[in-house]
C-alpha cells in the first residue's frame, strides 16, 4: 500500500507541473494582457511601467519559475483585479459560499440518488426503473444552466416562493442548493442501479435466499453493501468539483463564489488568480482520487494496489 501511495503522490507532483506549465502558456497565448481591456484605457508609456512593475515583461519561462517558487511557499501573488489583498485572501473570501450551496448539494443529491437507484434496481423492467432511469438520463444531459433558468421561472417567477438570486438570506440558498443536486442525484441513481443489478445477480445472493434469510437483510446487509463499493470512488471527487463552485450555478443565482472569479480572471487576464485556481483544483482531484482509491482498498480487503498474487 505504501509503495502505490507514493508512486501516486510521484504522479500527482507530475501532474501538479504539467498542469501549470500548459496553463501558463496558454493564459499568455491568449492576445492581449491584463490593461488592454477598454475598462482600463492608459498609455502605452503607463503600461509598459505596469507591466513592469508586476514583471509580465520578463520572459516566460522566467515569469513561470519566478511564480512556482512562490507556490512552494503557498504565495500565489496579489490577484489584478483586487490589489488590495493576496490571492490566498481572495479564495478565503470567496470559496465558503461555492462550498456551502455545492457542499449541501452533493450531501442531499447524493443519497437521494442513491436512493432512487435502489428503487430502479428492484423493481427492474416496471415503471419505477424506467421513470428513475429517465430522471437520471434527463439531470445527466440536460445542461446545468437550463435547469437553473426552470428553477427560477417556476418558483421564483410562477409561484413567488423563493428569491431568484441572492446570498444573504438561508432562503436563496435553497434553489442553487437544488440546482447543484440536480447532477449528483442522476449519478448516483446510475450508479447505485447499475452496482446493485451486478451484485443481485451473483450466486452468493441466490444462496441467501435459499437459506431463508429475509429479503431485507439481504438488501440492506448484503447486496447494498457490495453495490456501495464502487460508488466510493465517485463521491470526492464529485464533492471537489460541485464544492469548487460552478461558473453557470453561481451566474444564474448571483452566488459570490469561485465560480464568478473564474470567469472574471479569464476575461481581465489575472494571471495569479486563474493560476492559483486551476492548481489548487487540480491538486484537490489527484488527492480525492487517491483518498478515494486508499478507501475503496480498506473497505475491500481483497484488492492490493502493486502486488501480485502470492
Amino acid at each position: 500500500m505504501m509503495r502505490y501511495i507514493l508512486g501516486r503522490l510521484a504522479s500527482i507532483a507530475l501532474t501538479f507541473f504539467v498542469v501549470s506549465v500548459i496553463i501558463f502558456l496558454m493564459m499568455h497565448a491568449v492576445p492581449g494582457g491584463p490593461f488592454d481591456g477598454n475598462d482600463m484605457p492608459v498609455s502605452d508609456e503607463v503600461k509598459a511601467k505596469l507591466n513592469a512593475s508586476l514583471g509580465l515583461d520578463r520572459p516566460l519561462y522566467v515569469q513561470y519559475f519566478s511564480y512556482m517558487w512562490g507556490v512552494l511557499y503557498l504565495d500565489f501573488g496579489i490577484p489584478f483585479q483586487s490589489p488590495g489583498e493576496t490571492v490566498l485572501d481572495l479564495l478565503a473570501r470567496a470559496w465558503p459560499p461555492s462550498l456551502l450551496l455545492g457542499g449541501l448539494g452533493v450531501i442531499i443529491g447524493a443519497p437521494l440518488g442513491i436512493l432512487l437507484g435502489m428503487a430502479a434496481a428492484l423493481r427492474r423492467n416496471t415503471w419505477v426503473d424506467y421513470l428513475a432511469s429517465a430522471f437520471a438520463t434527463l439531470g445527466l444531459t440536460i445542461p446545468v444552466f437550463v435547469t437553473s433558468m426552470g428553477l427560477i421561472l417556476v418558483f421564483a417567477v410562477w409561484l413567488n416562493w423563493l428569491p431568484a438570486s441572492g446570498w444573504g438570506k438561508p432562503n436563496s440558498w435553497i434553489l442553487p442548493v437544488i440546482a447543484y443536486a440536480t447532477i449528483p442525484m442522476a449519478t448516483y441513481a446510475r450508479y447505485t442501479r447499475s452496482a446493485m443489478l451486478d451484485v443481485l445477480n451473483k450466486p452468493f445472493v441466490t444462496v441467501l435466499r435459499a437459506k431463508g434469510l429475509p429479503e431485507r437483510k439481504i438488501i440492506f446487509q448484503h447486496v447494498l453493501r457490495n453495490a456501495a463499493l464502487p460508488m466510493v470512488t465517485v463521491f470526492l471527487p464529485m464533492f471537489i468539483g460541485t464544492a469548487t463552485g460552478s461558473i453557470f450555478v453561481e451566474a444564474m443565482f448571483r452566488v459570490p463564489g469561485l465560480g464568478a472569479y473564474f470567469v472574471s480572471s479569464i476575461e481581465q487576464r489575472d494571471y495569479p488568480l486563474e493560476m492559483a485556481l486551476i492548481l489548487l483544483i487540480t491538486l484537490m482531484f489527484c488527492l480525492a482520487y487517491l483518498v478515494s482509491d486508499i478507501i475503496y482498498a480498506l473497505l475491500n480487503p481483497r484488492i492490493r494496489f502493486g502486488e501480485g498474487r502470492k
